[in-house]
């Protein structure tokens, strides 16, 4: 499903925030009281995602950029459920994301793209309280390689090829899995994203 948070004026680079939608929110603007972590843990098992994406990049000296995203979206009413969770885990924004175009309801989306927080927050929450069901094995996989990304792995060939497998690994617990032989999963989004309706509201 495309990305539609910030999709209103044709003229706004990607980069660009709608200025029609809130700006985000961190935890040091989030005054509410944190969940049982346990509770917490088994929310992500249900509606988190865990995404890495490898592309072409001009200006990077590698000519290859990396980006991991664990993301919860909600429908805007459950917002409260995602600056409490902000105020568990320690980490992370969230977004207004509009699909009025579509005619769907708001929605709000916790995001955390900032490495140094996934291994200063997010990963020793999830560690201490692991998730049960398929997707710890997708976060164990993400976890790798946000962790080689740390350390710069990727800026060597070895370390980009290593990355690239665990990546594809993570594709293989999507709902979806290509088989076409033509099929280039070098620079492609691994993206595992659960319990969405084909109408784009969480059921």
């Amino acid at each position: 499903m495309p990305e539609v948070c910030r999709a209103y004026s044709t003229s706004r680079q990607p980069f660009e925030r709608n200025l029609k939608l809130a700006a985000p929110v961190g935890k040091e603007q989030i005054q509410c009281p944190p969940l049982h972590p346990h509770y917490v843990a088994g929310f992500i098992d249900g509606e988190g995602s865990f995404s890495v994406s490898i592309n072409r990049h001009k200006t990077l000296k590698s000519g290859i950029e990396i980006k991991a995203e664990f993301e919860i979206e909600l429908r805007a009413d459950d917002r409260e459920i995602l600056e409490r969770i902000v105020a568990t885990i320690g980490c992370g924004k969230i977004y207004d994301c509009s699909y009025e175009r579509y005619g769907w309801y708001p929605h709000a989306k916790l995001k955390v793209t900032s490495t140094r927080e996934m291994e200063e927050k997010l990963f020793p929450f999830l560690d201490r309280y692991p998730l049960q069901a398929k997707k710890r094995k997708v976060y164990e996989l993400f976890r790798q390689i946000v962790l080689l990304f740390r350390q710069k792995a990727h800026l060597t060939e070895a370390g980009l090829a290593h990355i690239q497998r665990l990546r594809n690994e993570i594709r293989k617990y999507g709902k979806k899995h290509n088989h076409r032989r033509d099929f280039n999963a070098a620079l492609e989004t691994a993206r595992i994203r659960e319990n969405r309706s084909s109408g784009g509201v969480k059921l």
